[in-house]
């Protein structure tokens, strides 16, 4: 992180406990009006296009459910014909309208910048045009809130939650509190939002800055030390080796059951996924790698960075590392780059893969430096990958502190300190 971003860090955290400890005041329940009620008595609440037709490159353009959520960005938004708009008058947009994802990312809402003035919404898009007595943003946050997430908690009833009505949508209970006290609550929030986004900014950036330095270091022309590196190529094969020991009916517990995800690495696997007998599954010890082959082609392969030994499914594939010639660290950040990528999908030969087992990853060639440099490689990558995940326990942090002070302020158990 460079200076200016600790910086600023630190005014964000002192600036979000501040205005925190302003939220505590007193602690009521606030009364309630139903959504309908608030909008403008010549707007109600209503969906858009039912059928746009074809995309007319100079035509109306109109809002879908996957363009809200933040910005709306005029420029990216399909467009249908002026006659089309026409017949769904009641629908167009007025600068201050809260735009409401109906079906796909449902919940996902937007205010209407100057430059939508006269677009127009889809099917799966509610306009939300607030009256005289409330601010749009606040009833946003309202609508980002704890109710709405109980709404579609109870519509989902374990299934996929694929829309919410718009009559459900008129229906949401909205706090009746004074415009100033709107202000101020959406002030709030609002804080929060802007510090997330300066943190997603530089996870981004940090992002960036690791795949860089993952190229340069694994790939570039240089080595640590200044001189220029003459790798020969490696095969997997050479460097690493199967495992296939299998847990055996005296063997570790349920609770060391693990899967292999891209995003997660190896996460302990949901009891109803695992088999009734274990016995046949494969140990996985620290610092060895295990992945699905039918699913490596999109990232399933992990490292198990645990201290302990656990188990993964039967139809994985479990390998190490040889001590003398291969350092898992080095491996790990390898199989992160464009060219593992590449490799994994086409095999190196053009062709796309059903299946990768152990013998078809063991035929890559590594770019392979001396056992002492992998690991003065791995040591350099490890510290701006653990500068990023520092970053991003930051951004969950104060995600989750938005989410309990939207819980205490838009139901009224805490109301904020007016002057």
């Amino acid at each position: 992180m460079t200076d200016l971003s600790q910086k600023d860090a630190v005014l964000t955290k002192t600036k979000l406990n501040n205005i925190s400890s302003m939220a505590r005041a007193q602690e009521t329940n606030m009364a309630t009006t139903p959504l309908s009620v608030l909008v403008k008595a010549n707007a109600p609440i209503v969906y858009g296009i039912v059928q746009p037709g074809s995309e007319v490159p100079k035509g109306i353009p109109f809002v879908q459910s996957r363009d809200v959520g933040g910005e709306v960005d005029i420029h990216a938004l399909q467009r249908t014909s002026p006659e089309i708009a026409a017949r769904y008058d009641r629908s167009q947009i007025e600068l201050g309208d809260i735009l409401f994802s109906l079906r796909g990312n449902i919940g996902q809402s937007s205010i209407a910048p100057p430059d939508l003035e006269g677009a127009n919404i889809a099917r799966g898009v509610a306009r939300i045009r607030i009256g005289d007595n409330f601010t749009p943003e606040f009833v946003r946050y309202v609508l980002q809130g704890p109710v709405l997430q109980r709404l579609i908690a109870r519509n989902a009833n374990g299934s996929t939650f694929r829309e919410l009505s718009i009559e459900e949508l008129r229906k949401l209970p909205i706090p009746n509190v004074s415009l100033p006290e709107q202000c101020r609550i959406a002030e709030i929030l609002r804080t929060w939002d802007e510090a997330l986004e300066k943190l997603t900014t530089l996870r981004a950036t940090k992002a960036q800055r690791l795949g860089s330095l993952r190229g340069t270091l694994l790939f570039g022309n240089l080595r640590l030390n200044g001189q220029r590196h003459h790798w020969t190529p490696t095969r997997l094969a050479a460097v690493t080796h199967e495992l296939t020991e299998r847990n055996g009916a005296k063997g570790l517990g349920r609770d060391y059951v693990m899967g292999v995800t891209k995003a997660q690495g190896v996460v302990p696997m949901r009891e109803q996924t695992i088999a009734g007998d274990i016995s046949r599954y494969k140990r996985l010890p620290p610092r060895a790698f295990a992945y699905n082959p039918m699913r490596i082609n999109v990232g399933s392969i992990a490292m198990n960075h645990r201290d302990e030994e656990v188990l993964v499914s039967p139809d994985y594939v479990v390998f190490a590392c040889n001590a003398d010639g291969l350092d898992p660290g080095y491996l790990d950040h390898l199989r992160k780059t464009s060219w593992w990528a590449h490799y994994i999908n086409s095999g190196g030969s053009g062709s796309v893969r059903q299946r990768t087992y152990y013998a078809d990853l063991a035929a890559l060639k590594l770019p392979l430096p001396d056992l002492d440099e992998q690991k003065a490689l791995a040591d350099v990558l490890d510290t701006a990958r653990d500068d990023l995940e520092a970053t991003e326990r930051e951004i969950d942090a104060v995600t989750r502190q938005k989410r309990g002070l939207m819980q205490k302020l838009l139901t009224g158990e805490w109301r904020v300190e007016m002057e």
